[in-house]
């Protein structure tokens, strides 16, 4: 494959990639007009996000596994088409019910599409520095793509409507399913024969859909609520289930084997905590702006501009090489630790908070997700093969959306819990809302804390690039001594 035919085929997955982040982000600063339009109480508004992660959450490992089997070109394709029309659908609700469905069938688009994404990376790009290229303008879209989307959401939201920020989708979708058709290499895909395992599919994806939906529930009824905890004990038995049915299955669904990597293992765990602190972060931000110091829903998007453009500066700019000279394990560390200090500032915020002292810091050191999720997209999807990168792509994804779902029904509990508790000793609400947001930002910088902790344990990585390192021819041993 040429060159510029693997330009163009990045460019597709990047466009796919960058519409499906848009849309997960985009919806949280309109969510205020869509509640006024639909006349949404509070507690079924979080449905509009909800059935979207539900979901793309679980049907990920699924859809990574059929496009090995059924081919991921066609996979891709499928999911474009069913995100695009589901997104028509979404601008024309006009209805609570048929809005919240539209958002789940977008899940299910979504997770077509990126199920496979990252495994189509992998086959396009099998040169070490390219592909670290690659992955690194694919990490730019996802990690800058939700500021970009806060930035959108709230111009489209004031300027026209809600409805526009799922309209814009459909030329992108359009767009992006040509150049797919036309630059993607086909290709034919294992077949079903090889083993769809429709028993460990039923499992898994029943599994993860009822943890997210018992995860995200968690800020209705409460973490220790006979609902949290019934559902959640359901949930453990299905994925336990799933478990047993791959330890013996002849055609497993998710081979085991691949968590005996260390760094496959590892970088899905670090992304769970990663993923966690980073997208309730993201949610809480906003309120604060819009809650606290009364931004607009076009204000909160340009003052969240500052950390997309740090995002994609990093990504773009700086991973890449910095990756190729450090190597992933150091680059990790560093855009961890930055994103450390940035959380760990706003457990200070004030009620009174200036944008530029106190809020601008953080926004900038956001551009520590732009070095680290570059660096640990590379090392989860390294020890993927043509055969089964799919289903390591859709892994990866999973442990995204299952730690997006869990920050924010984590972050976002205990935040309303403070905010209660500050409320009843008497204190304003701007005063006790900003201390439910300490508890969550704290919380989101211990989760981070903890990915660095992992990241520096079971992630290690020598200090050679991994790029010279396959390039190196392999070294006679030193003559001993006695020689």
């Amino acid at each position: 494959m040429s060159r510029p035919s693997r330009t163009a085929a990045l460019v597709a997955l990047c466009a796919a990639m960058l519409m499906i982040v848009l849309d997960g982000s985009i919806v949280t600063v309109a969510l205020p007009a869509i509640q006024s339009d639909l006349r949404f109480s509070a507690s079924n508004l979080t449905w509009t996000v909800n059935s979207y992660m539900i979901a793309f959450g679980g049907l990920l490992l699924l859809a990574g596994r059929l496009g090995d089997l059924v081919g991921r070109k066609r996979m891709f394709v499928a999911g474009l088409a069913v995100f695009t029309v589901a997104s028509l659908l979404c601008g024309v609700s006009t209805g609570q019910d048929m809005l919240i469905a539209a958002r789940f069938v977008q899940g299910v688009g979504g997770a077509m599409t990126s199920a496979v994404s990252l495994g189509m990376i992998v086959t396009h790009f099998p040169e070490p520095r390219e592909r670290g290229r690659a992955i690194g303008a694919y990490a730019f879209v996802g990690a800058a793509g939700a500021s970009i989307g806060q930035v959108l959401g709230g111009v489209l939201t004031e300027a026209v409507s809600w409805h526009w920020i799922f309209f814009i989708n459909l030329p992108i979708g359009a767009a992006a399913a040509l150049l797919a058709v036309r630059v993607l290499e086909p290709d034919q895909g294992l077949g079903l024969r090889a083993g769809a395992d429709l028993p460990g599919a039923l499992l898994v994806t029943a599994g993860l859909m009822l943890g997210v939906y018992t995860i995200v529930e968690t800020s209705r009824y409460g973490w220790g609520s006979a609902h949290t905890l019934g559902y959640g004990a359901l949930a453990l038995m299905l994925l336990a289930g799933f478990v047993v049915r791959q330890a013996t299955a002849a055609a497993p669904l998710l081979p085991l084997e691949i968590f005996r990597s260390r760094t496959v293992a590892g970088a899905n765990a670090v992304q769970v905590l990663m993923v966690s602190a980073l997208f309730g972060f993201q949610i809480l931000i906003a309120l604060y702006l819009q809650q606290v110091r009364g931004y607009g829903a076009a204000g909160t998007g340009l003052a969240m501009l500052p950390a997309a453009l740090a995002i994609a500066t990093v990504s773009l700019v700086l991973s890449a090489r910095l990756n190729a000279r450090f190597g992933e394990h150091r680059v990790l560390l560093a855009g961890i630790a930055l994103l450390v200090v940035g959380i760990g500032l706003l457990t200070r915020l004030p009620v009174h908070a200036g944008y530029a002292v106190d809020l601008l810091p953080t926004m900038l050191l956001a551009g520590g997700f732009g070095l680290a999720t570059s660096a640990l997209t590379t090392l989860g999807m390294s020890g993927a093969g043509a055969g089964d990168a799919g289903l390591v792509s859709g892994l990866f994804n999973t442990s995204q959306q299952v730690g997006g779902a869990l920050g924010v029904a984590v972050l976002s509990t205990f935040a309303a819990a403070r905010t209660r508790g500050l409320t009843g000793a008497g204190h304003d609400r701007a005063t006790a809302l900003t201390g439910g947001f300490h508890v969550a930002f704290g919380i989101g910088a211990g989760l981070l804390v903890a990915a660095l902790v992992l990241t520096a344990a079971v992630l290690r990585r020598p200090p050679v690039p991994v790029a010279e390192e396959q390039a190196r021819p392999e070294e006679a041993p030193a003559p001993s001594p006695a020689a």
